[in-house]
C-alpha cells in the first residue's frame, strides 16, 4: 500500500540523517546537519544518490523526531536537500527547527512552490524539471552544475532571472570534473561575477 505522506508536513519520507561538513557552494566547510528526504522526479542523470528518487523506499519520519536529532549537535544549521525537498510542505519542520534556534537552509531544483522559512536558499536548476519562475527572485544562491559546454549559457539564462544579490556559483559535474574545471576556471576568470562550486566533502571522504 502506498504510504500517505500528511499535507501539513508533520511526516516526511525521510532517506538519511547526518552531522558533517558543508560541501559546495557558499556554505561550505561549515559544520551543519544534513536532512535528505525521499522522492523526486527530476531525474537527473548524473544523480549520485539515485535511491532517494523513490519515496516510497524511505519511512515516513516525524519531522519533530527529525528535529530533535538535529539539535543534539552543536552546530545550529540544517541542511535539507533530496530528492526534491520541495514536493513536500516543508513550513511545519522548519518552524519548529527555528523554534530551536537552528539555521535553515535548501538545496532545491525549484521544480515545486516553495514552502518553509529559510535563512538561505541554494536553487541548483536542472534541465530536465525547469525551476518555477516564482522561486528564483528568493534564491539566495544559483548553484549550476556544468556537464558540458553548453551549460554555461544555460547558467546565464537563470543569472539573469535571480535577484541582483544572488550568489552566483558553477560546479563541475563529478564524474567529468577533470574535462569540465579547466573550462570552468577559463569562464569565471572571464566572467568574475560567477564563482568556482567544488565537491569538497569527496576530496576530504565525508559524507
Amino acid at each position: 500500500m502506498k504510504q500517505a505522506i500528511p499535507e501539513d508536513g508533520t511526516l516526511l519520507p525521510l532517506m538519511e540523517e547526518f552531522y558533517t561538513i558543508q560541501g559546495e557552494g557558499f556554505n561550505t566547510g561549515k559544520a551543519a546537519y544534513f536532512i535528505r528526504l525521499g522522492g523526486c522526479d527530476v531525474g537527473c542523470h548524473w544523480c549520485d544518490v539515485k535511491e532517494s528518487w523513490d519515496a516510497e523506499m524511505h519511512p515516513l519520519t516525524s519531522s519533530d523526531v527529525i528535529v530533535e536529532n538535529a539539535d543534539r549537535f552543536p552546530g545550529k544549521a540544517v541542511v535539507i536537500t533530496g530528492g526534491e525537498p520541495l514536493i513536500y510542505n516543508l513550513d511545519y519542520l522548519t518552524y519548529k527547527l527555528k523554534e530551536r534556534g537552528i539555521l535553515t537552509f535548501i538545496e532545491t531544483s525549484g521544480a515545486y512552490p516553495l514552502s518553509g522559512n529559510w535563512d538561505w536558499i541554494c536553487l541548483s536548476p536542472k534541465k530536465f524539471k525547469a525551476p518555477r519562475p516564482d522561486i528564483t527572485p528568493f534564491a539566495h544562491e544559483l548553484k549550476v552544475i556544468i556537464f558540458n559546454k553548453s551549460d554555461f549559457k544555460w547558467a546565464e539564462e537563470y543569472a539573469a532571472m535571480v535577484s541582483p544579490t544572488c550568489k552566483l556559483y558553477l560546479q563541475p559535474e563529478w564524474s567529468k570534473s577533470k574535462e569540465i574545471t579547466p573550462l570552468i576556471i577559463e569562464y569565471v576568470m572571464a566572467n568574475p561575477k560567477w564563482e568556482i562550486s567544488l565537491q569538497t566533502h569527496k576530496f576530504l571522504n565525508i559524507p
